[in-house]
């Protein structure tokens, strides 16, 4: 192996790791006057973001989210094992749509446009 083929794998092997690294996971415990403890965590890396949330009593909620040029996806598990979404397109653009859908299948949209320094929403 010569010199430009070894550092082409060393380069290649430092790209690889530092996508793995790029991962970052926080855990949070708080505990309350009684003893109680609930605990948040919380992991964030390439484009992606995850928080789940266990209570005292067990309970668990989470919240992904999606990150993309423009916008970004979200959605929120409740204890009770339902779901919203919510997905904002157009940022950067002048003309943001935000559409949000809650457990039961109903949708709200709101559209800003932003440009002259009007706003209508």
């Amino acid at each position: 192996m010569n010199i430009k083929s070894f550092a082409l794998a060393v380069s290649m092997l430092a790209l690889c790791a530092s996508a793995v690294v790029a991962q970052n996971s926080t855990t949070t415990t708080t505990t309350g006057p009684s003893g109680q403890t609930a605990t948040r965590t919380a992991t964030r890396g390439n484009g992606q973001t995850n928080v789940t949330t266990t209570g005292p009593n067990g309970n668990t909620a989470a919240r992904s989210t999606t990150h993309y040029a423009g916008g970004n996806s979200t959605t929120v598990t409740g204890p009770n094992g339902q779901s919203a979404n919510r997905t904002v397109t157009g940022r950067g653009s002048g003309n943001v749509t935000a559409t949000t859908t809650g457990p039961n299948g109903n949708t709200a949209t709101r559209n800003t446009t932003r440009g002259g320094g009007s706003k209508s929403t």
